[in-house]
């Protein structure tokens, strides 16, 4: 069974717009960047990407997972992992 999901995006059927509310900014939001991280997106967007474009992607999501997720909500939520150690103790990594 596949250990990622995408179903905001499927279920979601309220305003996609920036700016109104709150609540409004936060379903945009997760609409936009599940559709962004889409495989057919990504497919065509990231051989297109510039080296500094790539850098400021990856530096925002990890600046953001390390200023508002625990380590352990990082291991379970972002990696999907059991800590940061498989099952014989060795370190794992994304």
């Amino acid at each position: 069974m596949a250990k990622h999901t995408h179903q905001f995006i499927e279920r979601y059927e309220g305003l996609v717009g920036f700016g109104l509310d709150r609540e409004t900014d936060e379903n945009t939001l997760i609409c936009y960047l599940q559709k962004f991280s889409d495989d057919a997106v990504m497919n065509a967007i990231i051989k297109r990407l510039e080296d500094p474009e790539m850098a400021e992607v990856f530096d925002l999501v990890n600046r953001l997972l390390r200023r508002h997720f625990s380590e352990a909500e990082y291991h379970r939520l972002f990696l999907k992992d059991d800590g940061g150690r498989d099952s014989g103790g060795e370190e794992r990594s994304c």
